[in-house]
């Protein structure tokens, strides 16, 4: 099948990051034109990814006859006109996170794809990362058997563009910004039909003089009893941390996707050793470099499932709706950070009900199996429970 052929809305960052990723790994997709508020910058854009055209007028990038993809890698206070343009001229569109600013604004736009019928992908690329894709799928062949907790953080020092510190343009802090990667991580290992009920969210402004958060923590509780954790940071130093834990009833995974994962190196002051990696703050001193960037930061395996999803007619991993999900949880995990509580989380629920995690105990001699341990010469040790009376009780025994 012939590839496509793609309008790109934004020259920033996560606009190299994609056509990098559509040029030079896929292959058979092609950026045909370039979108940027900027002429030099989309001259620049143009010139180094060898794009034919770049212009300034977004309702032409977006109608060009020769594409028939919109990806919209622009700042979030542009995503709901980008996507309706997009909707409007009957085109695939894919549109990097957050979807909006807002869960109304993210319903927005879920509902203008949907009635326009056309594809909708949420470029959510951590949710691709060559070892969340991995571990998600042993969880759901149940080698940790049901998820009891996700924790999932990342931090750094802060975004690359003015627009990101205004959070009248983004809708927030690092929240808008690094949460939304967290709560998507954490719903594809609890199960994305495992409705999400209340968040407990604290924030601060610890060190940048803006008017919103650049650290928070929260706690997602789920219909089955998960808990989901994030963390996220603009002050952290060295870099970018991103990090995952999953806790199982039967087992533990634990991910460092890109700060501390095997590659080091040493560089002395004045070597003009160049980039490093997204975030990284000096290209002197200990160093960690990542080998495949765009491959280990999703960008591969993303455009690969949103490219294929269109061609197989199917829906990809990452929808518009699961971007509106995690708009609403954001929404949700603000008024809990302002209200010092527990705020339930409010959205249009189109997933189906998941029962709580429970088991089956093992007995021993009719006392309930609290925990079996083996000792240093091989016996094992019980914890048991008398289900009559409630007393618990230590149970020494001989091997299996």
């Amino acid at each position: 099948m012939d590839g496509h052929r793609i309008s790109m809305l934004g020259t920033g960052l996560i606009g190299d990051f994609y056509t990098n990723t559509l040029h030079g790994q896929r292959g058979r997709d092609r950026v045909q034109v370039v979108y940027s508020r900027s002429e030099p910058r989309g001259t620049a854009f143009r010139d180094r990814w060898t794009i034919p055209e770049s212009m300034t007028d977004l309702l032409a990038a977006v109608e060009h006859p020769e594409t028939d993809v919109v990806v919209v890698a622009l700042p979030n206070f542009l995503h709901e006109e980008a996507v309706s343009l997009a909707a409007k001229a009957g085109k695939a569109v894919l549109c990097t996170k957050p979807l909006g600013r807002t869960a109304d604004e993210a319903r927005r736009i879920l509902e203008t794809v949907e009635a326009a019928g056309v594809f909708g992908g949420y470029l959510e690329d951590l949710a691709y990362t060559p070892k969340l894709l991995k571990a998600v799928a042993s969880v759901r062949a149940g080698a940790i058997g049901d998820v009891t907790w996700v924790r999932s953080r990342e931090t750094h020092p802060g975004p690359h563009s003015a627009w990101f510190w205004d959070g009248r343009l983004t809708g927030g802090g690092a929240i808008i910004d690094l949460g939304c990667h967290c709560i998507e991580i954490i719903r594809n290992f609890v199960g994305k039909d495992n409705r999400p009920v209340e968040i407990l969210c604290h924030t601060d402004t610890l060190v940048h003089p803006i008017a919103d958060e650049d650290n928070a923590v929260a706690f997602i509780r789920f219909e089955s009893g998960a808990i989901g954790q994030f963390e996220v940071s603009w002050t952290f130093r060295g870099g970018m941390d991103l990090r995952d834990e999953v806790a199982g009833t039967h087992g533990t995974i634990w991910m460092n996707h890109f700060l501390r994962t095997g590659f080091e190196m040493f560089s002395a002051p004045g070597a003009g050793g160049g980039y490093v990696a997204e975030k990284a703050e000096s290209s002197a001193g200990w160093l960690f470099p990542v080998g495949d960037e765009v491959s280990e930061l999703g960008y591969v395996d993303m455009f690969s499932d949103m490219f294929g999803a269109m061609d197989e007619s199917r829906a990809p991993q990452e929808t518009f709706y699961d971007g509106y999900v995690v708009n609403a949880i954001m929404d949700a995990a603000y008024r809990s950070a302002a209200a010092h509580a527990w705020e339930p989380i409010v959205l249009e629920w189109r997933g189906g009900q998941t029962a709580r995690i429970a088991s089956t105990p093992e007995t021993f001699e009719d006392q309930v199996v609290i925990k079996r341990e083996i000792l240093p010469d091989g016996r094992h040790k019980l914890i048991l429970k008398d289900p009559a009376t409630g007393d618990f009780s230590d149970r020494v025994v001989a091997g299996g």
